[in-house]
C-alpha cells in the first residue's frame, strides 16, 4: 500500500505518516523499484493504533515505547495499564489544581464586582489582587 493510500485509511497525511516513520514510530517499510513506499496491510492497524493511542493522551515518546515492546514480541497490555494509570493521576492532579484556580478566580471576580476603580490608590498596582497587609508589617521596622 503506498503513503497516500494508507494516509486516507488512517485519517492522516502522508507528511503524518513520514514524520511517525521519523520518530520511530513506525519502521522504514520496503519500497518499489520506483523507489515508493510499499506499506505492509498491518501498517493501518498501526496507525489506527498511534491515533487512538494519542486521543487518550498517551505522548509519542509513550507510543514509541508500547510499538517497541510488541514489536519485540512482548505484550504491552502491563506497560499501557502503567501508562494508563500515570496519565490518570496526572489528570486527577490537574483537575485538583483547576478546582483551586477556579475558586481564587471565583474570589477576584467577586471582589472586582465590589471594588471601586475610583478608591484604588498608587500604593498598590492593582486592589483586586491585593490582600490587605496589616499597618505593622508595612516595611516599618519595629525598632
Amino acid at each position: 500500500m503506498r503513503i497516500g493510500d494508507l494516509a486516507a485509511v488512517g485519517g492522516v497525511t502522508a507528511k503524518t505518516i513520514r514524520y511517525y516513520e521519523q520518530a520511530g514510530l513506525f519502521p522504514p517499510p520496503p519500497r518499489t523499484f520506483g523507489g515508493y513506499r510499499d506499506y505492509p496491510p498491518s501498517a493501518a492497524t498501526r496507525l489506527a493504533f498511534i491515533r487512538d493511542a494519542q486521543h487518550a493522551g498517551l505522548t509519542l515518546a509513550e507510543i514509541r515505547g508500547v510499538l517497541t515492546l510488541r514489536d519485540s514480541g512482548e505484550a504491552p497490555c502491563g506497560h499501557v495499564t502503567g501508562l494508563i494509570d500515570q496519565h490518570l493521576e496526572e489528570i486527577d492532579r490537574r483537575m485538583a489544581e483547576l478546582r483551586k484556580t477556579r475558586t481564587a478566580l471565583r474570589e477576584l471576580a467577586q471582589r472586582a464586582a465590589e471594588t471601586d476603580p475610583a478608591t484604588c490608590t498608587e500604593d498598590g498596582i492593582c486592589s483586586i489582587f491585593s490582600t490587605p497587609v496589616p499597618n505593622a508589617t508595612r516595611g516599618s521596622s519595629p525598632h
